[in-house]
């Protein structure tokens, strides 16, 4: 696919998994060697084997310092993992020039490429076990929801403006939304901020586990149930499963839902217009105005 022409947007930086397997070497001595890529993923991942034979998952994080990915996302993993929920440890860390370098347990499964009606009820089992579990840990970051202002890498207002009348009348709508509300999300929930079928891992199809947690913080675990909507719009889903995730999201308040929703249309929009084709831009914004 291929970016809007009318403007060289910044596009997210992809894994280099030889360079990085390298700078880990050169940093701790430890010689991974690189099996190839993980599938799926917009930043990218791979498969790497350690000297005593067990696989793993590099991933890079660029535009990260370690020490907030340990004060965040990590500290989240950490929390989940002692309440027994299926989220890979980290097994190696660290920060080369301006990003992160992870390596973590590979767990076992694969994404599904589509959700039944048994794969959504995990997921929404998945999502009610996140409920409080970040009580008493205000040392965890909330969720910035980043309608109005640019967020690390994602998120950008600019995009929008520019790129067609329609799109930027979408990010007026979001800075409406985002006027007078706390900038972060409210709550002690795990929020995974993408929590989509393609983060799941099954067997036979139950969920073995759940993958990406690099952005998680604390919030509103709702959050992920509108991140799950537009996860679903990617591609045709099982019959009904659509319409039972929205009569789920129709019951929440709206002032739950609205922000959430406003976040991830401007999430997906700016993504689009600054990696994918024009259509795909439309595919985005067909979705963002239902509710905005």
């Amino acid at each position: 696919m291929t970016t809007s022409p009318q403007h060289p947007w910044e596009r997210a930086e992809r894994l280099d998994a030889g360079r990085m397997t390298d700078a880990v070497h050169a940093g701790t001595g430890v010689r991974l060697v690189v099996e190839g890529p993980c599938p799926g993923g917009e930043v990218g991942a791979a498969y790497v084997r350690w000297p005593d034979g067990h696989r793993s998952v590099l991933k890079w994080r660029p535009g990260t310092r370690l020490d907030v990915l340990r004060a965040g996302p990590l500290a989240v993993c950490e929390a989940l993992r002692d309440q027994g929920c299926p989220c890979p440890s980290t097994e190696l860390a660290l920060q080369v020039d301006g990003g992160v370098v992870l390596v973590q347990e590979l767990l076992p499964g694969t994404p599904p490429k589509s959700l039944d009606h048994h794969g959504l009820d995990q997921a929404l089992a998945l999502n009610e076990s996140q409920a409080g579990l970040l009580a008493g840990r205000a040392d965890i970051p909330s969720v910035h929801l980043y309608l109005l202002d640019d967020g690390p890498g994602y998120c950008l207002h600019e995009p929008l403006r520019l790129h067609s009348p329609r799109s930027a009348a979408l990010e007026r709508r979001v800075r409406s939304v985002g006027a007078g509300r706390p900038p972060r999300l409210a709550g002690d929930d795990v929020v995974h901020q993408d929590f989509h079928h393609g983060n799941l891992l099954t067997v036979d199809g139950t969920v073995t586990g759940v993958i990406d947690w690099d952005g998680a913080g604390r919030g509103d675990r709702r959050f992920d149930l509108v991140t799950l909507r537009f996860g679903l719009h990617a591609q045709e889903q099982a019959p009904g499963v659509v319409r039972r995730l929205d009569d789920i999201l129709d019951a929440l308040p709206e002032d739950v839902l609205r922000p959430c929703w406003a976040h991830m249309s401007l999430r997906m929009t700016d993504w689009a217009i600054r990696h994918f084709a024009p259509g795909d831009v439309e595919h985005w914004l067909d979705l963002a105005e239902r509710r905005l």
